[in-house]
């Protein structure tokens, strides 16, 4: 696997549009450009808050995930999973910032409704920016800087052990029932939950982005 990199990290990383599109020119979720990251801790005291305690909390922070996918799925978003993770991590961040949640549910939509309108508005910005560049008869492509990112997110990727390598790389990897299937794989062959799973995904995923980062920078 050395020196390959999957083309759903590419468009991860994409240094052009910082978010990844699909074919519809939707995007990808707001979470890859948060800057606040999701702790151990904080979604300790968000399964608390839940719940009462973490096993009581996991069950339904399952539940409102859930939920939440549904919600972005049904409004016909092109990413609901990770839609629904950037509004719990967002509701993560209050909570541990000390805000007392009394309907923690409607708290949830409310957030997920604001989420949506941030999407929309993104959507519209990118149709501006595509009819924009289809009315311009030159386009200049920076095709120096797609490679330095490329190159860039190469070598973070083989600054991680193999087993992190390979965790990443399954994880995000596939569409709907291909990536449950890897995740529940992963799950398997790590025997830990998915909440455990969730946490070392999107610390490694934060942990790449800012190496591809640190190290354009320095190009």
């Amino acid at each position: 696997m050395d020196g390959f990199v999957p083309q759903f990290l590419i468009a991860m990383f994409d240094g052009h549009i910082q978010i990844a599109t699909d074919s519809s020119g939707q995007a990808a979720p707001a979470s890859v450009r948060q800057k606040w990251t999701l702790t151990q801790e904080a979604f300790d005291k968000l399964l608390i808050a839940m719940g009462g305690d973490r096993d009581s909390g996991s069950a339904k922070y399952l539940e409102m995930r859930t939920n939440l996918m549904r919600f972005f799925e049904w409004r016909g978003c092109s990413f609901p999973e990770d839609h629904a993770d950037e509004t719990i991590n967002r509701i993560a961040k209050k909570i541990g910032e000390g805000e007392e949640i009394l309907n923690l549910s409607g708290y949830a939509m409310g957030v997920a409704r604001l989420l949506l309108l941030e999407i929309i508005k993104g959507r519209q910005r990118e149709q501006s920016a595509l009819t924009e560049i289809g009315n311009t008869s030159e386009v200049y492509v920076d095709s120096d800087d797609t490679e330095t990112r490329l190159t860039c997110l190469r070598n973070c990727l083989q600054t991680l052990s193999a087993d992190s390598r390979d965790l990443i790389l399954q994880y995000y990897q596939g569409e709907k029932s291909e990536k449950i299937r890897n995740r529940k794989k992963l799950m398997e062959t790590l025997g830990i939950p998915v909440n455990t799973l969730r946490m070392r995904a999107l610390r490694l995923r934060e942990r790449l982005q800012g190496c591809v980062e640190e190290c354009v920078g320095k190009v």
